[in-house]
């Protein structure tokens, strides 16, 4: 076939994957419910030159490309379309440099994110962004997809770390984005614009990112536990009001603590029916006496403090598993909505609501500090019934997180679950301007097609 001819033509022996089955195991993320295509190949790059001719001969031929990193996305983002090649890129693996005196590192797209953050953890540095995947998910998934995490509360998502890119555009040309600088303002921003473009805009082959200091207090957790997810949500919002920025708050409620506990035996699920873990990392009691305060005025049943830096992440560990634990217990429908701190409340009510309405079983977790939520609707396999209610409640708390001023992801992506939500968040006119910046950067329309918009 002259397409398979050409990229052959531009790549070493060995690159080029066309066995089905190693080709299928490739084809999805971990959203199992998002659809996915039959892909033509897997194309495994080793270098951003690489990327640029398989980019370059996929444009000619009009060949669908769907970049890959470690497939722990929750949208469908990095599912094959049929005929589509997908560009394996945890391949591209090195840390580039790590410059302690500027605090930046430049890393090719599949670095893990852990791996960079304990690479960096020598120079007395830290990488803040912390998806619940950090020991799997790479930087270039990370950028493209703009995640988020346990500390973003405090410290932001990928997107406020991210100062310059390398990237494939849809032309085939290999492009600098960006700046190594502080400061910067010459042009458009481009390099916000590909964070988070799942990519649909073009290939990265490398990221600059910026570093923080490694925090210097010791951490302190405080947990409080609750009847209700009202109750919780009501503390959400007192600490928001509070003045206390928590470097994280999250939220777990019984049902994931159950799985945790059934999985790993951590002996989590009698501690309470909803129990926020904020932790406190200035060093500063006083913070942590007024955001145990929070709790304890909001209904907290109990709160208590942590004395010890092991006891202060253990329940934070817990809050890691409970999704993979959850998993085990049937298919996962997660959801990914963000609404105003100060509604988290009322959008935790009418989760409830929901759960009620569809005859479902919905589980939550949450980045409470920043409003970003994760129902997670859990189905039992194979019951066809549960799973169209599961839909439909999807939908519905969709639809409530836009009614509250919020979005249909914080954090996860669009890909292929969130399509409806977002046109009906951004509205034709906006969905339009999208296009447009597509058109222009991708003008043979072949990056991740059928995402998205």
């Amino acid at each position: 076939m002259p397409f398979f001819d050409a990229l052959s033509a531009v790549l070493p022996p060995g690159r080029i994957v066309r066995d089905p089955d190693v080709i299928a195991a490739s084809s999805r993320d971990q959203a199992a419910w998002a659809p996915q295509g039959r892909a033509a190949a897997l194309v495994r790059p080793q270098n951003p030159e690489q990327v640029r001719a398989v980019v370059a001969v996929c444009a000619e031929h009009r060949v669908p490309v769907v970049p890959r990193g470690a497939g722990t996305g929750l949208s469908g983002g990095a599912n094959a379309v049929d005929g589509c090649v997908i560009l394996a890129m945890e391949g591209m693996d090195r840390i580039l440099e790590i410059d302690a005196a500027e605090q930046i590192a430049v890393v090719q797209p599949g670095v893990v994110n852990d791996r960079l953050r304990a690479a960096v953890a020598e120079h007395g540095l830290w990488y803040p962004p912390d998806p619940a995947s950090s020991p799997w998910s790479t930087i270039g998934g990370n950028a493209a997809t703009n995640a988020g995490g346990v500390c973003c509360v405090k410290y932001g998502v990928t997107r406020d770390y991210v100062l310059g890119l390398q990237v494939v555009t849809g032309t085939g040309e290999l492009v600098r984005l960006g700046r190594r600088t502080r400061k910067g303002v010459a042009g458009y921003d481009l390099t916000a614009l590909f964070v988070g473009s799942e990519g649909t805009l073009g290939v990265i082959t490398e990221i600059t990112v910026r570093l923080l200091r490694l925090p210097s207090g010791a951490p302190t957790t405080v947990v409080g536990a609750f009847d209700s997810l009202v109750a919780a949500g009501r503390a959400v919002a007192a600490v928001a009001a509070s003045g206390v920025t928590p470097a994280a708050l999250e939220l777990v409620d019984r049902y994931c603590l159950r799985a945790v506990d059934d999985w790993k035996n951590m002996g989590l699920a009698d501690l309470g029916d909803v129990l926020l873990l904020g932790r406190i990392d200035s060093g500063n009691e006083r913070e942590a006496a007024e955001l145990q305060r929070c709790f304890d005025t909001a209904g907290a049943g109990w709160s208590t403090r942590s004395t010890d830096a092991e006891e202060a992440e253990a329940l934070f560990a817990a809050r890691r598993l409970a999704y993979p634990a959850l998993e085990r217990l049937g298919p996962v429908l997660t959801e990914d909505v963000c609404v105003p701190r100060g509604l988290v409340p009322e959008m935790l009510a009418r989760i409830e609501g929901h759960a009620k309405a569809h005859d479902v079983h919905i589980a939550n977790i949450a980045h409470a500090g920043d409003g970003n939520l994760h129902p997670l609707i859990v189905v039992p396999a194979g019951d066809d019934d549960a799973r169209d209610r599961a839909q439909r409640a999807f939908e519905s708390i969709l639809d409530d997180a836009i009614a509250l001023g919020g979005t249909v992801t914080g954090e996860h992506g669009v890909g292929l679950l969130k399509m409806r939500g977002m046109h009906a968040e951004l509205g034709p006119e906006v969905l339009a301007l999208h296009r447009s910046v597509k058109a222009a950067l991708d003008p043979a329309g072949i990056f991740n097609p059928g995402k998205v918009l």
